[in-house]
């Protein structure tokens, strides 16, 4: 290993400043960055991807030609401004949201430097300096302490400290590692310490933040499917209305009110009655949603994959890093009767020599520190055929080859063990078994040492694993069943392990022994009942289920084939986000509910302040219905006009900042929604349109 520390080979990024939760209000910086967006977002082909708000830009452009018209119609002119302030006061909404993502890809751009790579030679046995951008994939290149890695890769060799602060804005470094689900590191990253050799596994421009600053930006986003469908039923309502309006003109001129319906006049009755509000807002929603992801350090790749999160009612938890600690090591060695626990340390010492996993290093630990065995190495043991850990097998071991005499020795599950005694001509592990057990009962997990040699084939013992499950779980699952998630723990430990696990941390269902191929049944049977999925994973092992599952987040820490499965990526690798994620899907849903519910509801109000204003002087019973008492016809459309664009600006924190999430059943949150935005969007309109009606009728 390297001693000495060279000279940097690229600029290290500093970590961006990136606040854990946006605030209601846009700063006065951030809007007037977002005016000119708004004023770019007026093209019809911009327009256009939004039917309500391109019936509203139609009607200004009419509106301000009939007003040209007849230029000393103060009326028209005041009507005319006010349906362009309404398509501003949309457009500015979108553009506020997409300014914050591009502030934080601006953080991220940052994080991007020219770097000199120190790439191995096809025989490895020279290095030479090239360009990070010459980078290919499968190059190999050499980091040490104070270099920057050049790209996204896996690391091959070694064991560093990474400095990963510009990427998740966390101070603590990290350990990559290869081998594990700890081998991924991203570009632009700098090694602490140590050194290793990293394969390259993206070309440059296709790096991991190049995909980043592309999402976050919103460049990427696609109208989720619900959007989608809320778009084609607005735009549905505005024909309806657009229709209703344009059969108005010849009623009013049969009813002798045709002074009153002018084409300005039903351009703005169409305006006030279509739901321009939702329509206004509806992208801001969107953007906001993973715009809140990312300030808590997750990236979805999708808008899809937020608001399913959202509908999710079946949650896979893996156990360790998730509801444990993560850190199962090897705690003891426990010997069958006739074996010493030095025999055990030393079979259990060569069996993980080929074992690159975390458990496979403690348990090297463990030989090393706790019973004083020399530290041993690959290479210092001749004639040895080495048999890495596999999850299919979950097996490692070795065999050695001495005199012609072969002694082999697997370290692993106990049911895989046993199998393998069996299938070496041994007897069932009896004795072990109930080690085992007594280890599981404790919320141990128990790996089993074998050996076949001229003695035949037999099992030395277990090393007890220990792991803790981390505070406050099982509140937190407690909070899922009310919000009618079901939450399944996922484990390759036995069955009887994952039942003190599971019992402790409250979660619903647990299973066990699990491989990948029972992760992609357990997601395709909840999927085929009609459930929506979300799992988290870090290994290559997870990247089928990840694939398969309607929400999959990799965690960053996690190797490449994991994060191309996944439809997130936690930057933070934290497991336990993905009950945040299912929140924050929950709160874009809401949030997108609410105001469409009160966008339908206040459209009531403009009726009663509109059609009386235009069939009262023919027919004055008509003016019943104008239960505001509002001022006149001129202000009363005024005032609707102006209430209208008003309450997109009004409703922009809420749509930017979310509806606030509450745990509770799908019945509670609709109540709460028809009795909070329903009702409001009943009564908010009448105050705010008779306010107004007052002041233009206390100044004109």
């Amino acid at each position: 290993m390297s001693t000495h520390t060279p000279a940097p080979t690229g600029t290290a990024p500093s970590a961006p400043a990136r606040p854990r939760d946006g605030g209601a209000l846009p700063g006065r910086a951030t809007l007037a960055a977002a005016v000119p967006g708004a004023f770019r977002k007026l093209h019809p082909r911009t327009m256009a991807r939004s039917p309500v708000m391109f019936v509203v830009l139609v009607g200004s452009v009419a509106t301000t030609l009939l007003a040209a018209a007849d230029p000393g119609d103060r009326f028209g002119w005041a009507v005319t401004a006010w349906l362009w302030l309404t398509v501003l006061f949309a457009n500015l909404a979108e553009a506020v949201a997409e300014g914050r993502g591009r502030a934080q890809a601006e953080s991220l751009r940052r994080t991007r430097t020219d770097t000199v790579a120190r790439r191995l030679t096809a025989d490895r046995a020279a290095e030479e300096r090239v360009p990070g951008t010459a980078l290919t994939v499968g190059d190999l290149v050499v980091c040490e302490a104070g270099d920057v890695i050049p790209g996204d890769g896996d690391v091959v060799e070694g064991v560093a400290s990474v400095d990963e602060s510009a990427i998740t804005g966390e101070s603590a470094p990290v350990i990559r590692e290869s081998g594990g689900d700890r081998s991924a590191v991203t570009g632009g990253t700098r090694v602490l310490s140590d050194r290793i050799v990293v394969r390259i596994t993206a070309r440059p421009g296709e790096t991991f933040i190049d995909r980043m600053i592309g999402l976050v930006e919103g460049a990427a986003r696609q109208k989720t499917p619900n959007e989608v469908a809320l778009t084609i039923l607005l735009a549905s309502l505005t024909v309806v209305f657009l229709l209703a309006v344009v059969t108005l003109r010849p009623f009013a001129l049969f009813a002798g009110a045709g002074a009153q319906a002018t084409p300005l006049v039903l351009t703005a009755l169409l305006v006030c009655l279509i739901p321009t509000t939702i329509g206004a807002l509806l992208s801001a929603i969107g953007i906001a949603g993973m715009d809140r992801l990312v300030r808590r350090n997750v990236l979805a790749v999708s808008g899809r994959a937020v608001e399913a999160a959202g509908d999710v009612s079946t949650l896979l938890l893996d156990k360790t890093g998730t509801i444990t600690h993560g850190n199962r090591m090897a705690h003891a060695f426990l010997p069958v009767r006739g074996v010493t626990v030095a025999e055990l340390a030393a079979a259990a010492q060569l069996s993980s020599l080929a074992d690159e996993t975390p458990e496979g290093r403690s348990v090297l630990r463990l030989a090393e520190d706790g019973h004083g065995l020399p530290a041993r190495d690959l290479d210092a043991v001749p004639g040895a055929d080495w048999i890495p850990f596999s999850a299919t097998t979950r097996l490692s071991g070795v065999d050695v080859t001495d005199g012609g005499t072969v002694r082999r020795i697997r370290k692993g599950a106990a049911g895989s063990v046993a199998r393998w005694v069996r299938d070496h001509g041994g007897v069932e592990p009896v004795e072990a078994d109930r080690i085992a057990d007594r280890v599981a009962a404790q919320g141990g997990t128990p790996l089993q040492v074998a050996v076949s040699d001229t003695e035949g084939a037999r099992v030395l013992g277990v090393v007890h694993l220990k792991d803790t499950v981390k505070d406050g779980m099982r509140e937190r699952f407690e909070e899922l069943r009310r919000m009618g998630i079901r939450t399944v723990m996922i484990t390759g430990d036995n069955p009887l392990t994952a039942r003190v696990v599971a019992e402790e941390a409250g979660v619903d269902d647990f299973l066990a022994e699990a491989t990948p191929e029972d992760k992609m049944a357990l997601i395709r049977r909840e999927q085929a009942e009609g459930r929506l999925v979300a799992m988290a994973g870090d290994g290559t092992n997870d990247a089928p289920a990840l694939a398969q599952a309607d929400v999959g987040v990799a965690m960053n820490t996690g190797t490449a084939a994991a994060k191309e499965a996944g439809n997130m990526v936690d930057l933070d690798s934290d497991p336990t986000k993905l009950i945040e994620i299912v929140e924050i899907g929950k709160q874009l849903l809401i949030t997108r509910g609410a105001l469409t519910t009160f966008s339908l509801a206040n459209d009531v109000a403009k009726y009663f302040a509109i059609i009386p204003a235009l069939f009262a002087a023919t027919h004055p019973s008509l003016d019943r219905l104008n239960i505001m008492d509002l001022a006149g016809p001129q202000t009363a459309i005024l005032a609707a006009v102006i209430f209208n664009a008003l309450v997109i600006v009004a409703l922009v924190p809420l749509a930017l900042r979310g509806v606030r999430y509450r745990p509770a059943g799908a019945d509670a949150l609709l109540r709460r929604n028809l009795a909070v935005y329903g009702l409001g969007g009943l009564v908010v309109p009448f105050l705010g349109i008779k306010a107004v009606d007052w002041l233009l009728a206390l100044f004109l």
